[in-house]
């Protein structure tokens, strides 16, 4: 369902289209760089054209963003791990060790003492250095004193391992190879491997305790229950080390030397280099900074003087060339996106300092071929060099990032001005490929750039031109969907006589389809002949008498005998029939969702003609006082474009011609004619754009058409005798 559907409010309020054209001009204003003055952009190797530039106050020389930012990230790459050190871990830690070696003694001392009242309390390691030394027949004594050893034992394996400080950090998870020992306010820089870290330890205490016994279970046992008491007292300190990451990054200069007051920045006709364009980016800096409220006030008002220019010439080519774009609300507020996505990814892109050239992946052709397939070329073409001027304006001016964004969007607009269907998605891809190509090369050489800055250039054209096709038909469906705008696209669809409303009409009602597509090939020739749509005529034929497959038996190209349904019933009860196959037509084109575009074909095509046939039949049978002609009228409206107009022409001329019984050019001739005048009398086209030259081209046209769907043919041998053979005769 289309969001605009039910507001059609929204679509002609003049309030609501200023609304939508200063809303697009702010949020692209407010993409402007902030701060800065906004001249012409400067490039390396370019040569400056203007009056030695003159400093009027001393500034700073700004280094490169890229370079300053490669600094900073080498100045926090320089910065050591600070560790500290907890001088109290080893006692409390050999604290521990002895509370709980008393506590084991502690359970032992019970009298009568059953190991599994009380193994809940015991750690795993020493519940197993406990079951393996238990033994209830020795006497008490005999049973602590192993038991001693091993508390000695671990007691002797602390003191060994603290000798040397312990890392809370595995070796593999200091990236350095030295550390920051902070002792007070002072780091002394030290190799990691000057201490251990813990699987280091838990090594050493594992090869101790092997070589001072062969039980390998009571071995295990210990280094577990050692371990449990070993913890690392040399600790990293992540606040303390970005502390000092962000202070060694404070350090870095943004400057890399200063111009004073009065002095040559650069000079007229001397070429940018990289050092010149450092200074004249640095200096507008400058004077952006220095500039007070009136200023800044003053900058704000000049760019969206700027932006409201630009979009304004494209105001105004809608409103002289594409008047029902203009006063379409809706189709401004597509256009109006359309921009704002293309400044919105300029503006994303502007914000990444790269030294990349990735402002050529600005998909400006994919807004070119957007606006074309969803309007025409002409609006496409005019929309890329509006995009481009606003692109390139939000990148300081910058011409050549204009022009080349113009001659890509121009072929991309090129590629898709006659699309037939979605494949067309490839040449695409090359055009726009060719328009980058060129331009970069182009200017290239005109800047002497190195051929490897070219060559990475031509490989971020080369993802455009992909990713513009992809985007552009991957979105078109969304904006047919949402603001139900029928593209050529759409209309090649619906050409496709398999679909089902046209498969009906071919099985009920085969002489109304054959007359359709009949009425089809007219209109199209027609239309390219006076510079209308000829796909949108032909689509338009096909539909407009969808509406007779509800009775088909009352149209007379459908009545295959010579019985007539109509010959039964009252002339005005047959008009209605007549003028009803247009509400059922309009019924059946809405279930079947068909664009209001193809569905005005079908009230148009007889415009508020009377259905003339069955009327001069009630006057006959009635008298003409008695009757209301308004009941005998089709409801209209009248034709309101050449598209409409030309199917009311062609449907009218077919089936008269089509009832000539020996049609010859002069016949042929006079009925064009004489049904082209009846409806131009009858004000019929009074509100189509139809010229007296267009109905001229046209009536040429409908005659060729027609005189050669009915030239005379030759009989054959023995035809009589097949004309005239009897039925079920073999």
């Amino acid at each position: 369902m289309s969001f605009f559907k039910d507001i059609s409010w929204f679509r002609y309020k003049r309030r609501i289209k200023l609304l939508i054209l200063l809303t697009t001009v702010i949020i692209i204003v407010m993409m402007f760089p902030k701060g800065e003055a906004i001249e012409s952009e400067v490039t390396v190797g370019s040569v400056w054209l203007k009056d030695d530039l003159i400093a009027n106050t001393s500034f700073p020389i700004y280094k490169d963003p890229e370079q300053y930012k490669m600094e900073r990230k080498q100045a926090a790459e320089r910065v050591f791990p600070i560790f500290v050190k907890n001088e109290n871990m080893f006692l409390q830690n050999v604290d521990s060790l002895h509370s709980y070696n008393n506590y084991l003694l502690t359970i032992l001392a019970e009298e009568d003492h059953e190991l599994n009242n009380d193994e809940t309390f015991l750690s795993p390691s020493s519940l197993k250095i406990y079951k393996s030394i238990y033994d209830n027949e020795k006497p008490f004594e005999r049973r602590v004193t192993p038991l001693k050893q091993i508390f000695t034992l671990a007691d002797e394996i602390l003191k060994m391992v603290y000798r040397n400080d312990i890392l809370n950090l595995l070796y593999n998870e200091i990236k350095k190879d030295s550390i920051a020992y902070r002792i007070g306010r002072y780091d002394n820089i030290v190799p990691k491997k000057n201490y251990q870290d813990l699987k280091i330890v838990h090594d050493k205490v594992a090869e101790y305790v092997n070589s001072k016994s062969n039980n390998l279970s009571l071995n295990n046992a210990i280094i577990e229950y050692v371990n449990h008491f070993i913890r690392p007292n040399l600790i990293y300190n992540e606040k303390l080390t970005e502390e000092e990451v962000l202070h060694a990054q404070d350090k870095v200069s943004p400057n890399i030397g200063i111009v004073n007051e009065n002095e040559r920045i650069i000079a007229k006709h001397e070429r940018i280099t990289e050092d010149k364009k450092l200074k004249i980016d640095s200096y507008r800096k400058a004077i952006a900074e220095q500039s007070g409220f009136i200023n800044k006030f003053g900058q704000l008002l000049g760019t969206f003087l700027h932006i409201s220019l630009i979009v304004l010439l494209y105001g105004i080519y809608l409103y002289l060339f594409r008047k029902k774009i203009f006063h379409d609300n809706t189709k401004i507020l597509l256009i109006s996106i359309i921009i704002l996505l293309v400044s919105s990814i300029t503006f994303i892109i502007n914000q990444i300092t790269v030294s990349s050239p990735i402002q050529l992946l600005v998909i400006l052709p994919a807004a070119s071929m957007l606006l074309t397939i969803l309007f025409d070329s002409r609006v496409g073409f005019y929309g890329t060099v509006i995009l481009s001027l606003i692109a390139g304006s939000l990148r300081g001016n910058d011409y050549v990032f204009m022009a080349m964004n113009i001659f890509a969007g121009a072929f991309a607009a090129y590629t898709v001005r006659d699309i037939k269907n979605r494949t067309q998605i490839f040449r695409s891809f090359v055009y726009i490929l060719i328009g980058y190509v060129v331009s970069i090369l182009a200017f290239g050489l005109e800047r002497y750039e190195a051929f490897d800055e070219i060559l990475i250039e031509f490989v971020y054209a080369a993802s455009n031109a992909l990713i513009s096709p992809v985007f552009t038909f991957g979105m078109i469906i969304f904006f047919e969907r949402f603001f139900k705008i029928t593209t050529d696209l759409t209309l090649l669809e619906l050409t496709d006589i398999n679909r089902p409303l046209l498969k009906h009409l071919a099985r009920v009602a085969p002489g109304t389809f054959t007359h359709s597509i009949t009425v089809g090939s007219m209109v199209e020739r027609a239309a390219e002949a006076i510079d209308a749509n000829p796909l949108l005529a032909r689509v338009g034929s096909f539909y407009h008498d969808i509406g007779k497959t509800i009775n088909p038996d009352h149209f007379v190209e459908n009545q295959l005998d010579n019985d007539n349904a109509h010959e039964k019933l009252d002339p005005k009860e047959s008009a209605a029939i007549i003028i009803n196959h247009i509400s059922k037509g309009i019924e059946l084109a809405k279930a079947e969702k068909l664009p209001q575009e193809i569905i005005d074909f079908i009230p148009m095509h007889h415009g508020t003609l009377v259905v003339s046939y069955f009327y001069e039949k009630a006057k006959d049978l009635s008298g003409e006082n008695e009757l209301n002609i308004n009941d005998f009228r089709y409801k209209g409206p009248k034709p309101n474009s050449k598209e409409t107009a030309l199917v009311m022409l062609a449907d009218a001329c077919e089936s008269t011609v089509r009832s000539i019984e020996e049609p010859d050019p002069n016949k042929v001739e006079n009925v064009i004619n004489s049904l082209i005048k009846i409806r131009l009398a009858d004000g019929q086209l009074d509100e189509s754009p139809l010229t007296l030259k267009d109905l001229k081209i046209i009536k040429e046209t409908f005659l060729n058409i027609l005189l050669g769907q009915h030239h005379k043919r030759i009989r054959y041998p023995k035809q009589d005798e097949m004309e005239n053979v009897k039925k079920n005769s073999y």
